[in-house]
């Protein structure tokens, strides 16, 4: 019965409350850091950490992890949105404009390569002030090749802006944006007030990952475009993260959101109900952490693949070397389930024969280690390193 009455008041409290842009202290952010003081603590000493073993890295492989961290985001933060853009075509363009030519591909998807162009802006201008040109900027460059939406401007349909989950008809409505006609002097205030708290701003706030936890709080409200608001928001809260720090951060934000989205939808929905925003605080400086912890795994990962093509590099052939590479894709977490015959003859194209002659000598040699059973097609293996 308790919990029963406990559903209905929170029916009729959801349906009674009011956003947090439609309350009169809006945008007047309240919160307190008292459940965060030790992670912030923590932010900085792996933020030092982390700095501290890429300034003592060759430059390539500085290069290369600076690569795979930018890679993880694009492709992370897009998958978020339920939109899985070609990682080569991502790669290449991230690649192209860092100025790495040597190897970069002709690159067919277009949202790939706006994405890819989005991660090196976002991090090339991190200490310029935020402007309205630069936010349609970044618009442009992931949807410059649609022609369904309205690119690089504000939003400007009458019908409202809804965040809707569910099956048609059954559909649920977990949060209103302010009308299309409040956008324009909505925006002009967010982007007043994330200049104001930059570094030496008038009302600066010192904290990076608190200052990136309202910023994209605040963005996410207002929802300002037609399509691509998280995508952007994020980039945002980058942006916030890296000026604030003074240099471009080597984190994935997005990684560790999409790896718990409930958890994200689920502080970003409560906390646009109310202006008093410590419980998101809370959850999005934990965020920062476990990014940067997951930066410390990306650094000693691409540490690890040097030294272990360094030391098979003249015992693989190009079958071999591509099965590789495509199971060191997958990053820190490893390959999942292994690599077995099928995965094998799938990657490389080759015969079953000569999938289970590669996969043999590379056990021989070390570069591969049993995963699962031994013997039929129950036999698994990862890479030794």
């Amino acid at each position: 019965m308790l919990l029963y009455l406990s559903r209905i008041n929170h029916f009729f409290f959801r349906l009674m409350a009011i956003y947090n842009w439609q309350q009169k202290d809006w945008p007047q952010f309240r919160f307190t850091l008292d459940g965060v003081e030790d992670d912030l603590l923590v932010f900085s000493e792996k933020l030092g950490r982390v700095s501290g073993i890429l300034e003592a890295l060759p430059e390539e492989t500085r290069l290369e992890t600076l690569v795979e961290i930018i890679l993880v985001e694009a492709i992370k933060t897009a998958a978020i949105e339920g939109e899985y853009p070609d990682r080569q075509d991502v790669l290449s363009s991230i690649r192209k404009n860092l100025g790495l030519q040597g190897s970069v591909q002709y690159i067919r998807d277009k949202s790939a390569a706006g994405l890819g162009e989005l991660m090196i802006d976002v991090r090339k201008t991190c200490k310029e002030p935020l402007t309205e040109a630069k936010l349609f900027a970044w618009h442009k460059m992931l949807f410059g090749g649609y022609k369904n939406i309205e690119v690089g401007k504000w939003r400007t349909h009458e019908e409202p802006m809804q965040i809707i989950s569910g099956p048609l008809g059954k559909q649920k409505v977990h949060y209103e944006a302010p009308p299309s006609q409040q956008v324009p002097e909505q925006m002009k205030s967010f982007i007043k007030w994330f200049n104001d708290t930059a570094p030496g701003g008038e009302q600066e706030l010192k904290k990076a990952p608190v200052r990136a936890a309202i910023a994209h709080l605040y963005f996410e409200t207002i929802h300002p475009f037609e399509d691509g608001n998280g995508r952007i928001g994020r980039a945002v809260a980058e942006k916030a993260l890296s000026q604030t720090i003074g240099r471009p951060v080597m984190l994935s934000l997005s990684r560790t959101i999409e790896a718990n989205k409930k958890d994200y939808y689920a502080a970003l929905e409560k906390a646009q109900y109310s202006n008093e925003i410590s419980s998101w605080i809370n959850y999005f400086v934990k965020a920062t952490v476990d990014a940067q912890i997951e930066a410390e795994r990306q650094i000693d990962f691409t540490l690890r693949k040097a030294k272990f093509f360094d030391k098979y590099k003249d015992q693989l052939n190009d079958r071999q070397r591509t099965a590789i590479v495509r199971m060191m894709e997958e990053g820190p977490v490893g390959f999942e389930g292994g690599m077995n015959a099928r995965k094998y003859i799938g990657i490389t194209k080759s015969s079953k024969a000569t999938a289970t002659r590669d996969m043999q000598h590379l056990l021989e040699i070390g570069a591969f280690v049993l995963a699962g059973k031994a013997g039929g097609r129950s036999t698994s293996y990862q890479v030794n390193f």
